[in-house]
């Protein structure tokens, strides 16, 4: 397979770059040596295939980045990035079955831009609980959250939650680099009317939490929600390992009992 043979010692540098790693960091924990890290990133030497895949592993590229590093290099592509219908019966029924299992609670699975993917019917009944006919409206879970003709006026201590998602997916981008969607997605929402100016320059310092209380405000009534994010674990194909499930757990009997109560 032709390739540009400058492509991939500027992509090695990068990302070693990027994950603040010197050449002989990079060489130790790849175990090869340092003289060769170095012919690698100037050219003078190229990479077998099993080589790209060691540093890509030791760098920790998400999947996406892994093939790009092999064509760089003038492999083909390991990974597959199927379409969620071309998911192996076995991810889909998972998925089913996970779907099944949460109800009468929400549980969303999206993609790595946060667009909604599959939803199960506890969080079809909850949307048209607070949005009535507009719950159809938007698929991307963050525009949901940050519009403020959508769930944002039902959110309790919005700038909290919000602001703390805005976080995670900051990190994300600082973690991926050359995501452009990603990078799209939080300019949108910093665009939104009344999102603080200084959400724009990520803070780091805010820890970076497993898990996430939200409470709506529904009508008068207090609804709250753990919510989780589950992934899978070593995926052998893009768009597997960029799945995210959301899972909401409520907090109290009220939250419970409604839940429950909106599937007669």
């Amino acid at each position: 397979m032709s390739h540009d043979s400058n492509v991939f010692p500027a992509l090695l540098r990068y990302w070693r770059g990027a994950r603040g790693l010197s050449q002989l960091d990079l060489a130790g924990a790849a175990s090869v040596s340092a003289k060769h890290i170095s012919f690698l990133e100037t050219g003078r030497a190229n990479p077998s295939q099993e080589m790209v895949l060691r540093l890509a592993s030791t760098l920790d590229l998400p999947l996406r980045d892994q093939n790009a590093l092999l064509l760089a290099a003038g492999f083909a592509e390991v990974f597959r990035e199927p379409a969620e219908s071309e998911f192996d019966p076995v991810v889909k029924r998972a998925l089913d079955i996970m779907m099944r299992h949460h109800e009468p609670y929400p549980l969303v699975v999206f993609d790595r831009h946060y667009e909604m993917v599959a939803a199960n019917e506890g969080t079809q009944r909850f949307l048209r609980l607070l949005l009535g006919d507009a719950a159809g409206r938007e698929k991307n879970v963050m525009k949901l959250l940050f519009d403020p003709d959508l769930l944002r006026p039902f959110v309790v201590d919005w700038e909290r939650v919000a602001g703390g998602l805005l976080v995670r997916l900051q990190r994300e981008l600082l973690h991926k680099r050359r995501d452009g969607g990603l990078s799209a997605l939080i300019s949108t929402l910093c665009t939104y009317p009344g999102v603080p100016a200084d959400w724009r320059v990520p803070d780091l310092s805010a820890p970076s939490l497993a898990a996430l209380d939200v409470q709506f405000d529904v009508h008068g009534q207090r609804l709250g929600f753990l919510t989780t994010l589950t992934v899978f674990q070593a995926p052998q194909n893009v768009s597997l390992e960029e799945l995210r499930i959301e899972s909401y757990y409520p907090l109290d009997d009220a939250t419970d009992q409604l839940c429950r109560a909106l599937v007669s």
